[in-house]
């Protein structure tokens, strides 16, 4: 295990904690921590002041159905990848924007509530943009494990059982609507915030905002998600792997993958390589060893590519500094129109 200064024991248990039960009440999970409720409370508000982790919601898998969700490599002009990251990372459909190694200079995660609004974006924001030379867009088929399922490895297996979720999810194939869209947006800036907050923020009464909620995340057409500074975690690689199954397996070997402890995204994707994984590592000799076993465990795989993020500058709608802390947040609203 790797631990910094910035983020101790408790620290990570807690966030761990958080990664099973994003909303509990400090009073469940002070049974499991062994730390009374006041302290996690104190914990959490120095971790969320400080840009070190933070709570946010976003769409559920079930939405690449409905809407459209791409992985876009960024090819730059010398000198000009930071600031091209800089402002495609002010942009809603941008919902991730990375500095990588290898054959891209950028890799971005974006989203649109349609293909339509997503060619827009492929087409005329990024191909207009300076300082961009190239792009190539590959549209996800399906989302078979997204990063709010991704666990620090700060908890022992009978605090997790603890704090394991009681309440099966519905998986309910329906596109979210424009309340529960009001409600997401807002919960993606403070996942923890109470009801009554909520409500204000959305100027809906609070038992509406309570149904709307419950109604987006019991059918998984949003997640909630902890997230963390990574690198303060100390899971210091963030790994692509460009991979190439056999259409037959694609499924099987997708939904398995999605099971490897190291995995944070896996999806279907349209291209050559056909199945695309982001993976997080402590440390960057770990990575042969993962696709050592990705080998051993799915022989039909072939891995096609690699790339290695040098920084995240946004994630998941957080802007990050170099140490990945949350230093601001730019709205993931998917249903805008796409900026010029």
């Amino acid at each position: 295990m790797h631990r910094t200064a910035m983020l101790d024991e408790l620290d990570l248990a807690l966030i761990n904690a958080l990664q099973m039960a994003p909303r509990a009440p400090w009073s469940r999970l002070a049974g499991p921590l062994g730390v009374d409720p006041a302290t996690l409370s104190r914990r959490w508000a120095r971790l969320s002041r400080s840009g070190c982790a933070w709570v946010t919601c976003v769409a559920g898998p079930s939405q690449v159905e409905f809407g459209a969700f791409a992985l876009v490599e960024v090819g730059c002009a010398p000198g000009m990848r930071e600031e091209v990251a800089a402002r495609l990372a002010g942009d809603p459909h941008a919902l991730s924007v990375e500095i990588t190694t290898g054959n891209r200079d950028l890799l971005l995660t974006v989203g649109a509530a349609n293909l339509t609004l997503m060619s827009e974006y492929a087409l005329h924001r990024l191909g207009n943009l300076p300082g961009i030379t190239s792009t190539r867009t590959h549209l996800a088929q399906r989302i078979h494990r997204e990063a709010s399922r991704w666990r620090f490895d700060s908890l022992s297996q009978d605090q997790r059982r603890d704090l394991e979720s009681r309440d099966a999810r519905r998986a309910e194939p329906a596109i979210s609507s424009a309340e529960e869209n009001e409600v997401i947006l807002a919960l993606a800036v403070d996942g923890r915030q109470p009801y009554a907050q909520l409500a204000e923020t959305v100027g809906k009464p609070e038992s509406t905002v309570r149904r709307l909620a419950a109604a987006a995340l019991g059918s998984g057409r949003a997640v909630l998600r902890c997230e963390a500074a990574h690198l303060l975690a100390g899971w210091r690689v963030t790994a692509t792997l460009w991979l190439s199954v056999p259409p037959v397996d694609l499924d099987v070997v997708a939904d398995g993958m999605a099971n490897m402890r190291e995995v944070r995204l896996s999806c279907s994707i349209v291209g050559e390589a056909n199945l695309l994984a982001t993976v997080w590592l402590h440390g960057l000799n770990e990575l042969s060893r993962f696709e050592a076993q990705l080998a051993a465990r799915f022989p039909a795989i072939r891995i096609l590519d690699r790339t290695v993020t040098l920084r995240w500058v946004k994630r998941m709608g957080r802007l990050l500094d170099a140490e990945g802390r949350s230093i601001g947040y730019v709205p993931m609203d998917m249903r805008v129109p796409v900026p010029r």
